[in-house]
Protein backbone atom coordinates (compact mmCIF):
# COMPACT_ATOMS: atom_id res chain seq x y z
CA UNK A 1 0.00 0.00 0.00
CA UNK A 2 1.36 3.31 -0.64
CA UNK A 3 1.26 6.13 1.25
CA UNK A 4 -1.50 8.00 -0.33
CA UNK A 5 -3.95 4.96 -0.18
CA UNK A 6 -2.55 5.17 3.95
CA UNK A 7 -3.66 8.81 4.04
CA UNK A 8 -6.74 8.96 2.02
CA UNK A 9 -7.95 5.71 4.42
CA UNK A 10 -6.85 7.49 7.40
CA UNK A 11 -9.30 10.84 6.22
CA UNK A 12 -11.72 8.32 5.40
CA UNK A 13 -12.07 6.64 8.80
CA UNK A 14 -11.33 10.01 10.50
CA UNK A 15 -14.40 11.54 8.45
CA UNK A 16 -16.50 8.22 9.13
CA UNK A 17 -15.73 7.93 13.22
CA UNK A 18 -16.58 12.02 13.58
CA UNK A 19 -19.87 11.73 11.54
CA UNK A 20 -20.89 9.26 13.88
CA UNK A 21 -20.35 11.17 17.22
CA UNK A 22 -16.63 9.97 17.78
CA UNK A 23 -14.27 11.90 19.31
CA UNK A 24 -10.83 11.91 17.59
CA UNK A 25 -7.74 13.17 19.63
CA UNK A 26 -4.51 13.49 17.68
CA UNK A 27 -0.95 12.99 19.31
CA UNK A 28 1.99 14.60 18.48
CA UNK A 29 4.96 12.16 18.45
CA UNK A 30 8.16 14.54 19.43
CA UNK A 31 10.27 11.67 18.44
CA UNK A 32 10.72 12.44 14.65
CA UNK A 33 11.22 16.44 14.83
CA UNK A 34 13.67 17.81 12.91
CA UNK A 35 15.49 14.31 12.02
CA UNK A 36 16.22 13.94 8.47
CA UNK A 37 14.76 11.44 6.39
CA UNK A 38 11.24 11.89 7.33
CA UNK A 39 10.92 14.09 4.06
CA UNK A 40 8.54 11.15 2.81
CA UNK A 41 6.15 11.36 5.59
CA UNK A 42 6.26 15.29 5.24
CA UNK A 43 5.62 15.02 1.24
CA UNK A 44 2.80 12.39 1.72
CA UNK A 45 0.85 14.56 4.44
CA UNK A 46 1.43 18.08 1.98
CA UNK A 47 0.13 15.45 -0.66
CA UNK A 48 -2.78 14.52 1.68
CA UNK A 49 -3.93 18.00 2.12
CA UNK A 50 -5.05 18.40 -1.74
CA UNK A 51 -6.70 15.03 -1.81
CA UNK A 52 -11.02 14.89 -1.84
CA UNK A 53 -12.56 15.06 1.42
CA UNK A 54 -15.73 13.90 2.44
CA UNK A 55 -17.92 16.29 4.89
CA UNK A 56 -15.20 16.99 6.76
CA UNK A 57 -16.48 20.84 8.90
CA UNK A 58 -12.54 21.80 8.79
CA UNK A 59 -11.30 21.63 5.03
CA UNK A 60 -8.04 19.72 5.05
CA UNK A 61 -5.97 22.40 4.21
CA UNK A 62 -6.73 24.17 7.80
CA UNK A 63 -6.32 20.82 9.43
CA UNK A 64 -2.25 20.19 9.63
CA UNK A 65 -1.27 24.03 10.77
CA UNK A 66 -4.63 23.90 13.49
CA UNK A 67 -3.23 20.30 14.56
CA UNK A 68 0.32 21.27 14.92
CA UNK A 69 -0.17 24.39 16.28
CA UNK A 70 -2.17 23.08 19.04
CA UNK A 71 0.00 20.23 19.51
CA UNK A 72 3.11 22.39 19.93
CA UNK A 73 1.55 23.99 22.71
CA UNK A 74 0.19 21.38 24.63
CA UNK A 75 3.41 19.83 24.55
CA UNK A 76 5.17 23.03 25.09
CA UNK A 77 2.71 23.27 28.15
CA UNK A 78 4.03 19.74 29.51
CA UNK A 79 7.06 20.64 29.13
CA UNK A 80 7.35 23.93 31.14
CA UNK A 81 5.07 21.81 33.90
CA UNK A 82 7.68 19.39 34.25
CA UNK A 83 9.76 19.29 37.88
CA UNK A 84 12.92 18.03 36.79
CA UNK A 85 12.57 17.85 33.28
CA UNK A 86 15.83 17.13 32.03
CA UNK A 87 14.76 18.25 28.55
CA UNK A 88 13.67 22.00 29.22
CA UNK A 89 16.65 22.46 29.87
CA UNK A 90 18.38 21.04 26.89
CA UNK A 91 15.48 22.08 24.45
CA UNK A 92 13.15 25.15 26.34
CA UNK A 93 11.09 25.56 23.09
CA UNK A 94 9.69 22.52 21.89
CA UNK A 95 9.95 21.57 18.16
CA UNK A 96 13.18 23.40 17.41
CA UNK A 97 16.39 21.88 17.23
CA UNK A 98 18.96 23.92 15.89
CA UNK A 99 22.08 21.98 14.77
CA UNK A 100 20.07 18.74 12.88
CA UNK A 101 19.72 20.13 9.22
CA UNK A 102 22.79 19.09 7.71
CA UNK A 103 23.15 16.26 9.61
CA UNK A 104 22.16 12.31 8.45
CA UNK A 105 18.96 10.76 10.50
CA UNK A 106 21.93 8.31 12.23
CA UNK A 107 23.71 11.63 13.47
CA UNK A 108 20.33 13.29 14.23
CA UNK A 109 19.07 10.58 16.65
CA UNK A 110 23.01 9.93 18.16
CA UNK A 111 22.96 13.22 19.01
CA UNK A 112 19.57 13.33 20.58
CA UNK A 113 20.32 10.67 22.89
CA UNK A 114 23.85 12.13 24.27
CA UNK A 115 22.12 15.52 24.77
CA UNK A 116 19.62 13.54 26.45
CA UNK A 117 21.69 10.73 28.13
CA UNK A 118 20.52 7.89 26.83
CA UNK A 119 23.44 5.67 25.28
CA UNK A 120 24.40 2.41 25.58
CA UNK A 121 27.01 2.85 28.23
CA UNK A 122 24.08 4.48 30.50
CA UNK A 123 21.10 2.80 29.95
CA UNK A 124 22.81 -1.14 28.73
CA UNK A 125 21.25 -2.63 31.88
CA UNK A 126 17.84 -2.23 30.16
CA UNK A 127 18.80 -4.50 27.33
CA UNK A 128 20.07 -6.91 29.62
CA UNK A 129 17.77 -7.36 31.80
CA UNK A 130 20.76 -6.42 34.35
CA UNK A 131 19.68 -4.18 37.58
CA UNK A 132 20.87 -0.34 37.59
CA UNK A 133 24.13 0.22 38.33
CA UNK A 134 24.63 2.32 41.84
CA UNK A 135 26.71 5.20 41.80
Amino acid sequence: MVEIDIVQNIIKDYTQLVNSGKTIILCWIPSHVNIRGNERADTSAKAAVSLPVTNMKLPARELLPCVSNFCLDEWQDISDCCEGNKLHSIYPTVGILKDSKNMSRYDSVLLNRLRIGHSHLTHSYLLSGDDPPTR
